[in-house]
């Protein structure tokens, strides 16, 4: 007898659904990067530059459209869940694989984790008798909960937290501009745009913080098989969502800029971790500060649950590789949602309670700008230089797209990478030393292969690849 799954059987195994079209998925990434994001590390990058946050933006947008278009390229060519893991797997080998994802496990695990935390300590300062644990518990559960129950309540709470910032930003320029305006101007207007007293040097840093403002393209990479039309709409999404949030980021962080531009170096550290409600009380307006509160805390709710959203999808896909426990893949049968991962996520949330922000932050950083790297090496090797070599010379335009930009997306993120502080490398390194170990587990001290995707011809995989390669098929494969 066959133990061929017959398509009645399959059809009734819980899998995921694809219900996002370019429209959500754009949505997706903007909201996991989220507009207000600016006022998360706005003390922090001040204080590194000297108050030139603008010029910072600027350079972490540039090196991050670089690296967006390797993301775009990669997703053409795997379909699937698993982002920067999937592609340095199928690139350069499981062990690259599996390290790729270990380190962006850091960033994907500390986002949630840095929402939730700064929702306590935000909705504390309007309801002081509530210990700021209650709030971030709270938050955790209800993300939790959503997580589950699927990705289209997801996507409708995004479009509505979408809205929420934009009318933020919006009032927020508005009392900015007015502010300048109306006083001594002593910031010129393009001043911010400056290098300032510390020169490139500091500027690199402050982009290098400034890399966990933009894992919205990375987020939405993640939901590849939840996507209607992945092949098409995942690259469009990818770059349109780091374009709309590197805008939004760019013209808030100038904003500010205008309106208030104080010693930075001065304020002590509460000053600086609290630096947005300290910029809305420089407009005079306690019921803007209350408001801005009001939708921060809407809006880091939505981070952290994009952000719950993906993480659990990458251990999704290492789970279903062997790569870590099985029970790591297992599917809400109802909702078709990685449940075991999601709760798994949320545990590791809790330590939102006793980790400081500052780290928190940094390794968010240190975990994004490693995975971007391997993502544009992974370009150059599958479409340069694919295992069994090529059938046909590449041409000039493929040398361009699939060799020089990725490699140059590649020196910005290593030279933001080094830029970031050592203590960053020091816990970074120890992360890494870990997924070594869990390497030597799992391989039985590498006496057998690091479990990977498999892409031959029968696997299940492949089949829905070459089913969406029937009706978006890649660039040079249309007759």
């Amino acid at each position: 007898m066959s133990n061929t799954p017959t398509p009645a059987s399959t059809e009734a195994q819980p899998h995921m659904r694809r219900a996002l079209g370019l429209t959500g998925l754009t949505f997706f990434g903007v909201t996991y990067m989220t507009v207000i994001t600016v006022f998360t590390t706005y003390g922090i990058v001040n204080q590194v530059t000297g108050g030139k946050l603008p010029a910072a933006y600027i350079v972490a947008v540039v090196t991050m459209l670089f690296t967006a278009a390797s993301y775009a390229a990669m997703v053409r060519r795997y379909p699937v869940a698993g982002s920067a893991y999937t592609y340095a797997q199928q690139s350069f080998g499981g062990a690259a694989g599996f390290l790729t994802g270990w380190v962006m496990l850091l960033d994907y695990l500390f986002i949630p984790m840095i929402n939730f935390m700064l929702i306590g300590i935000y909705l504390n300062t309007q309801f002081p008798a509530i210990p700021v644990w209650a709030f971030t518990l709270a938050a955790l559960l209800l993300v939790l909960v959503f997580n589950v129950l699927g990705i289209t309540l997801v996507n409708k709470l995004n479009i509505a937290i979408i809205a929420l910032s934009v009318v933020l930003v919006i009032v927020f320029m508005a009392l900015a501009f007015k502010q300048y305006l109306g006083g001594d101007q002593a910031v010129g207007i393009i001043e911010p745009f400056t290098f300032g007293e510390g020169g490139i040097g500091a500027i690199a840093s402050g982009a290098a913080i400034l890399a966990l403002s933009f894992l919205g393209f990375d987020a939405v990479s993640t939901l590849s098989e939840e996507a209607k039309n992945p092949r098409r709409d995942i690259p469009r999404a990818i770059i349109l969502s780091t374009l709309v949030g590197g805008f939004f980021f760019i013209l808030v962080a100038w904003a500010g800029a205008l309106a208030f531009n104080p010693d930075w170096a001065s304020m002590n550290q509460a000053q600086i971790d609290a630096a947005g409600t300290t910029v809305m009380d420089s407009f005079g307006a306690s019921w803007f500060t209350s408001f801005f509160v009001a939708v921060y805390v809407a809006g880091a709710f939505g981070s952290g649950m994009t952000g719950q959203v993906s993480v659990s999808r990458i251990l999704y896909a290492m789970g279903r590789d062997g790569m870590l426990p099985k029970p790591l893949s297992r599917l809400h049968r109802r909702f078709g949602t990685p449940i075991v991962a999601a709760v798994v996520v949320s545990t590791f949330a809790l330590s939102a309670l006793f980790v400081p922000f500052d780290v928190a932050a940094f390794m968010i950083s240190f975990g994004a700008l490693a995975a971007f790297a391997m993502v544009n090496l992974s370009v150059i090797r599958t479409y340069l230089f694919p295992k069994g070599g090529r059938t046909r010379p590449a041409t000039a335009w493929e040398i361009l797209r699939f060799g020089v930009i990725p490699l140059i997306g590649f020196a910005l993120t290593i030279w933001l990478w080094t830029s970031l502080q050592p203590v960053t490398w020091i816990v970074g390194a120890c992360w890494l030393v870990i997924g070594v170990g869990v390497i030597v587990i799992v391989t039985r001290g590498f006496r057998k292969p690091v479990p990977k995707m498999d892409f031959s011809e029968g696997d299940p995989t492949t089949q829905q690849i070459d089913a969406l390669g029937d009706e978006f098929p890649l660039e040079g494969e249309r007759g």
